[in-house]
């Protein structure tokens, strides 16, 4: 069975009786993200690519920039997992200010955080960007993410983010419980890869809500794309952040920021 999954007998009932199967569940674990020694968050998460996980929350949190992470070093505990990162002397100051020492639910976006100053905190506009999509590429690159989803086709009930680059697909995919959580798994995947950001888009299967576009602004990608509808607040963010919104549903492709990254697009 693949990491992160759990077999579990479930009873299933029917009109002419019932019937036990297995059935696989997506894991939740408690993962710590360590730097120089000291917890900054304790995050549930799906137990794989832990170390993206690592990289990826460090960038997207804006707690270091992807040159100045070095190592990720995963240590099991019996209850748990911890990430543990060393960053420069100089980054200590934004550590004390934003310490999230507390256990976050899996749904949570801005878990621990103890000032409304934090929830609301600015984020970099994105670099300056050449791509353009296609109209034809939003569908290709959703329904590429579809079917680089091991986990939720095992268990339907976990979420993912991928990376897509036009004429390569979708380079890039993480899984995990937490929409959040596989952002920042995708964040760290790309650091690590060298990806650069400004060559293509974020595809989640989530809502885009505000931190999914902060996350995304911190990682510095021009496009984000969905099957969910966005938050009044995340169209702002996007707006100012210069990160073109898009949405692909059974009601159509809508783009709601920045509609020139969209060739022959117009305003919805």
């Amino acid at each position: 069975m693949s990491e992160g999954l759990h077999p579990y007998k479930r009873v299933a009932a029917h009109d002419t009786g019932a019937a036990s199967a297995l059935v696989s569940l997506p894991e939740e674990t408690p993962v710590a993200v360590v730097y120089n020694g000291s917890t900054q968050a304790v995050m549930m998460t799906t137990p794989a690519d832990i170390d993206d996980f690592a990289r990826g929350f460090t960038i997207t949190e804006g707690f270091a920039a992807a040159s100045e992470i070095g190592d990720v070093e995963i240590v099991r505990q019996p209850v748990g997992i911890e990430a543990r990162i060393w960053l420069p002397e100089e980054k200590q100051a934004a550590l004390d200010a934003r310490r999230r020492a507390q256990v976050g639910p899996v749904g949570c976006g801005l878990c621990g955080i103890d000032s409304l100053a934090q929830a609301a905190r600015e984020v970099p506009r994105v670099p300056a960007s050449d791509l353009v999509l296609a109209p034809s590429e939003i569908g290709e690159a959703l329904d590429a993410l579809r079917a680089l989803q091991p986990l939720h086709d095992e268990t339907r009930a976990v979420h993912a983010a991928g990376f897509y680059v036009p004429g390569q697909g979708i380079v890039l995919a993480r899984e995990d419980v937490g929409r959040h959580n596989a952002l920042d798994k995708l964040a760290g995947a790309m650091a690590a890869a060298g990806t650069d950001p400004a060559s293509g888009g974020v595809v989640l299967t989530s809502r885009l809500s505000l931190e999914m576009v902060q996350k995304t602004a911190m990682i510095g990608a021009p496009v984000m794309l969905s099957v969910s509808q966005p938050t009044a607040t995340a169209v702002a963010l996007a707006e100012t952040a210069g990160i073109a919104l898009v949405t692909r549903n059974r009601h159509g492709t809508r783009i709601f920021t920045h509609h020139a990254r969209i060739g022959s697009a117009h305003v919805l």
